[in-house]
């Protein structure tokens, strides 16, 4: 019974509470009825797994989730009166009867009819009767209902149902034909003959047998007519009616748009690649207006500390290092490099220009992979303002040397015992200078931190490349933790008002939770991270596209390509949003409840990095989420272009060598 017990509570968390049921009632119902006492014999090891299971007459017992979704959606309150349509094995009409006042659920098969009575008598749910007859009659002798729930699909909403409503009452059924997928509708009754309707997601059930339902041959039964039924519009229909039309990027209006996030203390800004430019121009839109108009002083990005350090000081008019490195020349150039990035840089450099120098927005790298460059930012620093300590550092980082240059053999490397030593090393330094703060920090915050984050890059980039030579979700996380703590590190050194705005792939700012990452290979995001941490504070945005070029490359460190993106997969996220017609567009998830339930099922959504292999690209770039779980909101651009690199045709008369890109 404890294992069961178990078993349980890790199904309404898991299946449920993750999945975007939110009503605490439903879930402790739920944690309540023992599901293995409604399975057939022999079955119980699978009761708590996220499936239908089979039962006697053809007929099943639903999943979880199903149970679940449609319970929340009746909305149950302790003194109603409950019809169920389809008592199957008696599960889910034990679940409503752990939330209304009476339970009464039609079963037109005797024999289930009759085992499902004892289950819930044994159980001493004895507010729950089972009736066998025609459930598509309703049962017009215990009429009216404060709610139905249909377990099985129709063709139509039976007139005779929702006669039976009282007013106000709810009738959650499944619509739709019996070849595809059927949209699972809420009625409520407001008058007499006024019926308001919503959908809730793209199920599948048994037929819904009898009178105002199917017939047994699979055809429609003779009282069902269409003049007059219940329709009920697609999911693509319901996306092209909530997504809001983006104007322009240069016009006020688009940065408009997300004034909405702007009391959230970070908003994250995703792509769904690393080379297409309507994602990098929307993001520096909208970065644009938080800044202007709303306080945000931070753009923190998926690009390497010391890379983003320069662009920083040219920024906020600082002065330059000086060692002569150009940032962003490590594969993949283009990412940061482009003409996208250079005109929102341009312009941040324009906007501090008239700002006091503490109110001035900073550009900071998350990332982690430019050891080489923060060693050295480490050592320049520390020459700086203690030679002494900067002696004992690059003692601590000689044994790092062999390995700057092409840190991913480090792993294989620290096998042996000689470098096992550098672990200690680079974490002990990394602490020397924390625990020289108030020394170090008092004539120049700035290249303080600059210095120590270098230096807490050194130590998770040291431990990132020993992991990631055994593989598995470790080092993944060790990545996006340190770019999360990173994050935290600078609004912190910015004060307790610091606002920021984050740009980083769909794949690091959607809440991995909601997606295969999570779900299947245990790893976690910043995304994840931030919601945890900052709760209602943090806002994600997704990006998505159908199809138009993007700026890749076929291999890691090969030559930049622009690539045909493939239009999108007719399972995915991406071609319903593509159906629905709309060019540019905003979704706001908690704008329309409607559609964010009827996306929840978890569907492919489309990930592009800097590889992409259209041969393979359902292998290589698609995993299932669930986008309005994963997202708060979600950007969509049907087709979009790559974005061009910077070169030699970009050059400008009059600027400075220690422009960030160095042209």
């Amino acid at each position: 019974m404890v294992e069961f017990a178990q078993l349980r509570d890790r199904m309404v968390q898991v299946q449920l509470a993750r999945r975007g049921i939110r009503d605490r009632r439903v879930l402790d119902a739920m944690a309540q009825v023992p599901r293995e006492r409604f399975v057939e014999s022999g079955f119980e090891e699978f009761a708590y797994e996220d499936g239908a299971l089979p039962i006697a007459n053809a007929q099943t017992i639903s999943q979880p989730y199903i149970v679940a979704l449609m319970t929340e959606a009746a909305e149950l309150k302790p003194a109603d009166k409950v019809l169920e349509v389809g008592t199957g094995s008696g599960y889910a009409a034990a679940v409503a009867s752990r939330l209304a006042r009476t339970v009464h659920t039609v079963e037109r098969h005797r024999a289930l009819a009759r085992v499902a009575a004892e289950r819930v008598a044994a159980l001493g749910y004895d507010n729950c009767v089972v009736h066998t007859g025609d459930g598509t009659r309703g049962l017009p002798e215990e009429a009216p209902f404060d709610a139905i729930l249909v377990a099985a699909g129709g063709p139509e909403v039976p007139d005779a149902l929702k006669g039976q409503l009282a007013i106000g009452g709810r009738l959650v059924i499944p619509i739709g034909d019996l070849e595809h997928e059927q949209s699972l509708l809420r009625i409520t009754r407001r008058s007499d003959t006024q019926y308001d309707e919503e959908a809730f997601g793209a199920v599948r059930f048994v037929p819904l047998i009898g009178e105002h339902g199917w017939a047994e041959d699979g055809t429609r039964s003779a009282s069902n007519h269409l003049p007059g039924r219940t329709r009920f519009r697609s999911l693509t229909d319901m996306i092209g009616a909530a997504l809001e039309p983006l104007p322009a990027f240069e016009d006020p209006a688009f940065g408009a748009l997300f004034d909405r996030f702007a009391q959230s203390r970070v908003v994250l800004l995703g792509e769904a690649s690393h080379g297409t430019s309507e994602f990098y121009r929307a993001r520096a839109a909208i970065t644009r207006r938080l800044i202007e108009k709303h306080g945000f002083t931070t753009v923190a990005v998926e690009a390497d500390w010391p890379d983003a350090a320069a662009v920083d000081r040219y920024v906020r008019h600082r002065s330059s290092r000086g060692s002569g490195e150009k940032p962003f020349e490590r594969f993949p150039t283009w990412m940061w490099r482009n003409t996208d990035v250079a005109a929102f840089i341009d312009w941040m450099r324009e906007h501090n220009e008239s700002k006091p120098a503490g109110e001035r927005a900073g550009f900071f790298g998350l990332d982690i992979y430019n050891m080489r460059s923060s060693i050295a930012a480490v050592l320049a620093y520390l020459d700086g303002v203690d030679p002494e300590a900067a002696a004992v550092a690059r003692e601590r980082y000689g044994c790092l040397t062999p390995w700057q240059r092409e840190p991913s053999t480090y792993g294989r490397a620290v096998l042996t015992e000689a470098y096992r030593k550098c672990e200690a090393l680079v974490v002990r330094q990394c602490q020397d200078i924390l625990g020289k703060q108030l020394n170090y920090a008092a004539n120049d915050p700035d290249s303080f931190l600059d210095a120590a984050q270098n230096a807490r890059l050194i130590a998770s980039a040291e431990r990132y490349y020993r992991i990631m030579y055994y593989g598995g979700a470790e080092s993944w996380n060790l990545r996006d933790t340190h770019m999360f703590e990173t994050l935290g590190h600078v609004l912190d050194a910015q004060g307790p008002r610091s606002k920021a705005v984050v740009w980083a792939h769909n794949s690091h700012i959607g809440d991995a939770r909601f997606t295969e990452m999570g779900a299947v290979r245990e790893e976690l995001n910043i995304g994840q991270l931030c919601r945890e941490k900052l709760a209602e504070a943090a806002f994600l945005v997704g990006f998505g596209t159908h199809t138009g070029t993007v700026a890749a490359a076929s291999d890691w460190d090969g030559e930049m390509e622009v690539m045909q993106v493939r239009p999108s997969r007719p399972d995915s996220y991406e071609r319903q949003f593509h159906d629905a017609g709309v060019a540019r567009g905003l979704l706001e998830f908690r704008r329309d409840e409607s559609l964010r339930r009827r996306l929840l099922e978890p569907r492919l959504e489309r990930f592009i990095g800097v590889i992409y292999r259209p041969n393979t690209e359902l292998q290589s770039h698609y995993a299932e989420a669930s986008l309005p779980q994963q997202f708060d909101a979600f950007l969509w651009f049907d087709e979009t272009k790559a974005v061009r690199p910077l070169g030699p045709e970009h050059r400008r008369a009059g600027l400075p060598d220690t422009y960030p890109f160095g042209l």
